[in-house]
């Protein structure tokens, strides 16, 4: 849905962010802003502002990068084969905009064995309304 071309993005996103979300890149293990965040709210893809996560589903798997165990809803998040780094992955993007996210693993906890390993870079997290922490909006 994002319109934005490669000059329009470099100049809304952070060079790390573009970097992440534009060439598959990598931020460093226990570096991004989410990795131990447990504020409640929903995730968002930085491109394009696609609802990708809920804070419900993230988990500490030890890793150093945020890790959530499902998508927000089915679909949201599209895979492909990634075989760089003398590896083979499975790639998360934002089935939206095509946007890199990070990694899915099947060394997820239940119920989906799942490990959705993404990048701070590529999140905008929207943290849940409510009144009683006293701020309004």
């Amino acid at each position: 849905m994002s319109s934005d071309q490669p000059s329009d993005l470099r100049e809304r996103l952070t060079p790390q962010q573009y970097e992440v979300t534009q060439n598959a890149g990598t931020e460093r293990a226990f570096s991004g802003e989410y990795w131990d965040c447990h504020t409640d709210g929903t995730y968002h893809c930085i491109v394009c502002d696609e609802k990708l996560f809920s804070s419900d589903t993230k988990y500490d798997s030890g890793t150093g990068w945020p890790s959530f165990w499902e998508e927000i809803a089915d679909g949201k998040v599209a895979r492909h084969s990634d075989s760089s780094h003398g590896m083979v992955r499975t790639e998360a993007v934002c089935a939206n905009c095509g946007a890199h996210l990070g990694h899915v693993f099947p060394d997820g906890p239940k119920p989906t064995g799942e490990r959705y390993c993404m990048n701070s870079a590529s999140l905008r997290l929207e943290e849940a309304s409510g009144d009683e922490n006293g701020m309004s909006g």
